[in-house]
């Protein structure tokens, strides 16, 4: 839905660090470098991207939900986001309260943000 979606963190080596070993199972990378302290991540050819800059102010925390493409691609980014240092907020499950085969994992990274990753389909 989004062309693209950048945000200031506090510390750009952790969150950078985190947000590339955390979205990696999606298939995300970092694409370009902004120097000294910006980095845009995607996935191949992809259409839409997140992206980091280091920054002193303070913004409000924010919810990220990234697609997946499977149920075992939600388990991999919260195995990943936990092992970069990211802080459990929802282990990897079914969500029916949102809708029958919502199955997704959020964890709350470096700057206190809510990151998703949800996939819509039903179990394989």
């Amino acid at each position: 839905m989004f062309d693209h979606v950048k945000f200031g963190v506090s510390n750009y080596a952790e969150s950078r660090s985190f947000f590339i070993s955390a979205l990696q199972p999606l298939g995300v990378t970092d694409v370009k470098e902004w120097p000294p302290n910006g980095v845009e991540l995607s996935q191949p050819k992809g259409k839409v991207s997140l992206c980091l800059y280091e920054t002193e102010e303070k913004p409000a925390h924010l919810h990220l939900a990234f697609v997946a493409e499977s149920r075992q691609q939600v388990e991999a980014f919260y195995r990943a986001a936990l092992a970069a240092g990211g802080k459990d907020n929802g282990a990897p499950g079914l969500r029916p309260h949102y809708h029958a085969n919502y199955y997704a994992a959020f964890v709350i990274g470096p700057d206190g943000h809510n990151v998703e990753a949800v996939c819509h389909e039903p179990e394989a």
